[in-house]
């Protein structure tokens, strides 16, 4: 028996798939840096979810983010190009808001920490 779930070791080779094609093929002037974060994918491997992260204002957020949604068909012909996957699930891209949170939550540890010196 397997020690993982099927899901979770696509989600890790989709990852890995997709953020080396984010870096390198991709060309639209609408994303940014943009780094991968994650990649969840349902149980019945039909649907992906690929959470990013990117550097800038909220305005180049939301471009990067509908440049890699417009993107979706030609990043899955890639994805089929590249890996042995026989269903190729259903991509969306959000914005992860984790790094920005936790840069907040520090900011305020911070803030706590300066009160008591």
């Amino acid at each position: 028996m397997h020690r993982f779930k099927r899901s979770a070791r696509v989600s890790d080779l989709l990852h890995s798939t997709i953020a080396e094609i984010v870096e390198e093929d991709l060309k639209d002037p609408r994303i940014g840096f943009v780094t991968i974060t994650g990649v969840s994918v349902s149980d019945d491997l039909k649907n992906a979810q690929v959470y990013f992260s990117c550097l800038g204002s909220e305005e180049d957020k939301i471009r990067s983010e509908e440049g890699l949604n417009a993107s979706t068909g030609y990043i899955k012909k890639l994805i089929g190009e590249r890996t042995s996957l026989k269903y190729l699930p259903t991509i969306k891209f959000i914005f992860d808001r984790s790094i920005e949170k936790s840069l907040h939550i520090q900011e305020l540890l911070n803030g706590v920490k300066d009160e008591k010196t």
